[in-house]
């Protein structure tokens, strides 16, 4: 796997390579360009070069090519579903999923950017303002290893449709599917060096593209630790930042809820991306009079999902990403058990002894100080605590540091609104699961992310906005300098 800059595919500069390995076997089966300074700093030439063409068209023909690449992203959804599974572990059914929701990216932003009017501010028949929107430059995206295609789309679609040329750092773990943008682009039309791309190890690719003096705006997913690092090292240079980082996020099932629904919904919250996904509800608060039945049910859920090969159309948990990975979140299972009851899973399945697979775990009266529930563990675990009353509920939702998602469950909305309202949190979901309209912003309070990127939020911040007064009547300025002085 090589760099594409500038149109074309790129050794690094140093010759330097690593190894990818599948999450089934963890065994190299390919090697990747481990790109660094002198490969983004190629990138982010070729980026520039390109931005003036790019960034001088009108939207509508932005558009037109965003369109273009949804379906280029679409005829290649079989080898995209695939790629990604064998990557990243992800069960196939769950792969294309992800695929298909790429594409829808590239059609919500070429909506966007075609609709979005600009704002104009009338100061009666005196003066008029009016708000343009400028391309804000070289974008930089540094993307994760959980479903890479889908959110390298989540941040290409937007930085290409307000007009910025970029740099993207796709992550180390999962970089197969990241090898069919070049054709993609190509395919749809896309000129040469607007999109460029630079594999490599964090440390010093996506380093390297943070320091680098001739980009502006960073786009980031990743761990919260990171997500500080990448803050120290922009404050020199003011880099705008828009960073989603971790969650730990609760889901609070009330006595009254229906807790058939609520129980699909938490089940398929925390296991479903082989429970590595941000906003997974990986801390469920149940009201005491129901605690009972629902972590038993829960547990009888977790024992019967089924775990298998990625790409088993009937897996419900694939194999998790990277043999460091698996080790984090069999650390945390034994962690767990030290701090709670380990009620289900938690251990290899017989019939897969070797790969990354764990049948999911279910802890259950984990108290509020136990690393399990206060530590992101970004795998099938799932802890249950009971709360009492509605202050209780809403006070062990924000224990954390994080404030990613929530998920409420009550047939009281009035209940529902207050409690909603009453956690810390980017969003909240009242009687639903992880369902996201692509109009509404992403992101998080405290420890999970600065900023908000989706809909109009991501145009916004991949551009700049100016402001131009114009006057229309009679100017009336105070006149200094005009009398002599005494």
């Amino acid at each position: 796997m090589r760099h594409w800059i500038g149109g074309e595919f790129a050794d690094s500069a140093d010759g330097a390579l690593f190894d990818v390995v599948d999450p089934v076997s963890n065994a190299p089966y390919a090697t990747a360009a481990a790109g660094g300074p002198a490969d983004i700093d190629r990138a982010v030439a070729a980026a520039r070069a390109a931005f003036p063409a790019w960034s001088g068209i009108g939207n509508r023909e932005r558009a037109t090519i965003l369109n273009r690449i949804a379906d280029a992203v679409e005829a290649r959804e079989d080898r995209l579903s695939a790629f990604e599974s064998f990557d990243s572990g992800l069960p196939i059914t769950q792969a294309r999923g992800q695929a298909r929701r790429a594409a829808e990216n590239f059609r919500y932003f070429a909506d966007v950017i075609v609709a979005l009017g600009e704002e104009a501010y009338r100061v009666g028949d005196q003066q008029l303002n009016y708000v343009v929107r400028t391309p804000a430059g070289v974008a930089g995206l540094i993307t994760p290893w959980n479903t890479p295609f889908m959110l390298e789309s989540w941040k290409l679609a937007p930085a290409l449709a307000a007009g910025c040329t970029l740099v993207l750092k796709p992550a180390e773990w999962t970089p197969l599917s990241a090898g069919l943008w070049p054709e993609i682009f190509a395919e749809a039309g896309v000129p040469a060096g607007v999109v460029n791309i630079v594999h490599g190890i964090g440390e010093v690719a996506g380093q390297a593209l943070v320091d680098h003096p001739d980009v502006p705006v960073l786009s980031f997913t990743g761990s919260t630790d990171t997500g500080r690092h990448i803050m120290r090292c922009s404050a020199d240079g003011l880099k705008a930042l828009s960073m989603e980082l971790g969650g730990k996020s609760p889901v609070v099932v009330f006595a009254d809820a229906d807790l058939d629904a609520a129980l699909d919904s938490v089940v398929f919250g925390v296991f479903s991306l082989n429970g590595e996904r941000c906003t997974a509800g990986s801390r469920v608060l149940v009201e005491r009079p129901v605690y009972e039945e629902f972590s038993r049910r829960i547990a009888e859920r977790a024992e019967r999902v089924r775990v298998g090969l990625p790409s088993d159309p009937g897996t419900e948990v694939g194999a998790l990403v990277h043999p460091e990975h698996y080790a984090r979140v069999l650390e945390y299972v034994e962690i767990g058990q030290r701090e709670a009851k380990l009620v289900a899973g938690g251990g290899r399945p017989a019939h897969l002894p070797e790969g990354n697979y764990l049948q999911p775990a279910v802890f259950t009266d984990v108290p509020r100080d136990a690393r399990i529930f206060q530590e992101e563990i970004f795998g099938p675990v799932v802890a249950l605590a009971p709360f009492d009353d509605e202050e209780e509920a809403i006070e062990l939702a924000n224990a954390t540091r994080y404030g990613l998602a929530a998920y409420v469950w009550t047939s009281d909305l009035r209940r529902g609104h207050r409690i909603a309202h009453g956690v810390a949190s980017g969003m909240v979901w009242v009687n639903s699961h992880n369902v996201r309209d692509l109009r509404t912003p992403f992101g998080g309070m405290k420890d999970s992310g600065v900023g908000r990127e989706g809909g109009a939020h991501s145009i916004d911040f991949f551009s700049e906005s100016k402001i131009v007064h114009v006057m229309l009547g009679e100017v009336h300025t105070p006149r200094f300098g005009v009398q002599e002085n005494r």
